[in-house]
């Protein structure tokens, strides 16, 4: 027998390499991150790794809102890093926006070295009880050994059940440390339920029985768009989209009633409040999408019943009458193929009201000097946008014409966050150009959240990233000033500066920029930016005054006075 010593060795890699092996497996293509000493060779590994790239942010914030967007896009995890106290405590947003939107998210966490952990060291702070809170699992790996089977079952975690963000913090010395070289830990494809054949046939004979059925569709449904459609048309059963999911069934459609969003008209919420049957899709049934936790009714004469691929998600926002845990693209095959009989269902006048909900008021192309009507710059955009273009749209007042007056027609075509976190929408039109770079990509923005996040216009130029940025201009925080108006008859601490220069802004940043102030200079705009090869910003300068599609702040100030 050789000497010990002779006896050849196993093949060593470091603890980073093997982790990043285990992602790239698992198809995972990008890293947003400002890079941090606790994670050096981390961010090395998969900067060198043939199939994936790292991608540098000017803020923390903004790599959690592209590591989020982009997997909301794909249905595949992306990586958001970053390092300890400071670092984390700005990922934190997205990564909370990523919990609530159900988005699946790899978020790895430099901590302090392991032998100064527990000793108030430099930036140091317990990540696994910070991100608890805000991730499906919060986990601390101390041997180096585990950090590629650990990332295998964060991988697994975030894409079972409810997706969702997980974190893995990583004391800094342990990145680099060798281990044994060993096969590629692949974690499992996720788990997708069907409906079973009781259950669809339970579902279905209700659904056809019913008199004024509806379908509630939320993120879970996105990817069984065209099944959503052959039920909704074999039930003849109205449709309404989730908060901020409206591009789950197309807008242009008979049976579409209309967006369970902030501020959703009463009368467009009319077929909701009457219907006897509700069949809610994929959706958590949040407090918006429910308008409060009002609506399905709970008098008694509606039912509800509920497909969710996750058993924790059946009944937890409201009691149901059925639950069935499936995967709502199995779940809808299945019902759209179920041997019922069913009855037309009239449900023009319900779709005549949204309608007319989303048409552009009269009057507003011409408004006061210098400013544009909100209801304008939608209606630029209409015509000077193409139909397909990707949406991301931040938080804001200016949303809500947004919402009501664009029509999505085509599958994945809206990014927003149900969290309701400004800022998310310049970093997720970035990543959402990267991961799909043939793409018309617009981001729109109030300039709140567009200065919270608008450095990320650096991280487009350098990336080739050639998005659209639309900024509502007012100088004003207007959803706090609303609610600061109706309730108190006073605003204080939401009027900020302005009209600033965002164009020159932008184009400091290298990308292009243009201010407008008419609805012809913005459609001239627009058609520029979308066919420049950089990054633009419109600057729209809109009016204060106008507060939301319903109220004038004056009327509302006026109110409390």
């Amino acid at each position: 027998m050789a000497p010990a010593a002779q006896r050849p060795q196993p093949p060593t890699d470091t603890a980073a390499r093997s982790a990043v092996e285990v992602l790239a497996a698992a198809g995972i293509r990008r890293c947003y991150t400002v890079p941090g000493e606790s994670f050096l060779e981390l961010a090395d590994a998969i900067d060198q790794h043939p199939e994936m790239a790292l991608v540098s942010t000017r803020h923390e914030g903004g790599a959690a809102f592209m590591a989020e967007a982009e997997a909301k896009l794909t249905g595949v995890p992306a990586v958001a890093a970053a390092t300890r106290g400071p670092g984390a405590a700005n990922l934190a947003v997205g990564v909370h926006t990523a919990m609530q939107d159900s988005t699946p998210m790899i978020v790895f966490l430099g901590q302090a070295e392991t032998d100064r952990l527990g000793r108030e060291a430099f930036q140091e702070v317990d990540l696994t009880a910070f991100y608890a809170p805000i991730t499906k699992w919060s986990t601390t790996v101390h041997r180096a050994d585990r950090l590629a089977e650990t990332t295998a079952r964060a991988i697994r975690i975030a894409t079972t059940g409810r997706p969702g963000p997980v974190s893995i913090a990583v004391p800094g010395d342990l990145f680099g440390q060798r281990v044994d070289r060993r096969p590629v830990p692949r974690p499992p494809a996720a788990p997708r339920p069907p409906l079973g054949g009781d259950d669809r046939d339970r579902l279905a004979d209700w659904l056809a029985r019913a008199v004024r059925p509806v379908i509630i569709a939320g993120g879970g449904a996105r990817s069984a768009r065209e099944d959503l459609v052959r039920v909704a048309e074999r039930y003849s059963a109205g449709v309404y989209a989730a908060w901020r999911r409206q591009d789950v069934f197309p807008n242009d459609h008979p049976l579409y009633l209309g967006h369970l969003g902030l501020g959703a008209p009463s009368a467009v919420l009319g077929a909701l409040a009457d219907a006897d049957a509700v069949l809610v899709v994929g959706c958590r049934m949040s407090e918006t999408t429910t308008q409060g936790y009002r609506l399905p009714e709970s008098d008694g004469r509606t039912r509800v019943a509920q497909i969710d691929v996750d058993p924790g998600q059946i009944g937890a926002g409201r009691d149901v009458w059925f639950g069935a845990v499936a995967d709502a693209g199995k779940a809808l095959r299945a019902l759209a193929g179920a041997p019922v009989r069913v009855s037309y269902r009239d449900w023009s006048r319900a779709r005549r009201v949204w309608v007319e909900s989303t048409a552009i008021p009269p009057g507003t192309a011409e408004h006061r000097s210098g400013r544009m009507h909100p209801w304008s710059v939608v209606a630029g955009m209409r015509e000077a946008l193409p139909e397909d273009t990707l949406i991301t749209n931040d938080a804001g007042n200016f949303a809500s014409f947004l919402h009501r007056g664009w029509w999505f027609r085509h599958p994945d075509t809206q990014l927003a966050p149900t969290s309701g976190a400004m800022g998310y929408a310049v970093p997720a039109a970035v990543a959402a150009k990267i991961a799909a770079p043939g793409r018309t990509v617009v981001a729109v923005a109030g300039d709140g959240g567009a200065l919270m996040t608008g450095q990320e216009l650096e991280t487009a130029v350098r990336n080739g990233a050639a998005i659209t940025v639309v900024v509502f201009q007012n100088g004003l925080y207007g959803t706090i000033a609303m609610h600061q108006a109706r309730e108190l008859g006073r605003i204080a601490g939401t009027e900020i500066s302005g009209p600033l220069d965002l164009a020159g802004y932008a184009r400091a940043l290298g990308a292009r920029g243009a201010t407008v102030h008419t609805r012809e200079e913005l459609v001239k705009a627009l058609a520029e930016a979308v066919a420049s090869d950089l990054p633009t910003l419109v600057d729209v300068r809109t009016d204060p005054e106008v507060i939301s599609p319903t109220a004038t702040l004056s009327d509302l100030l006026g109110e409390q006075g």
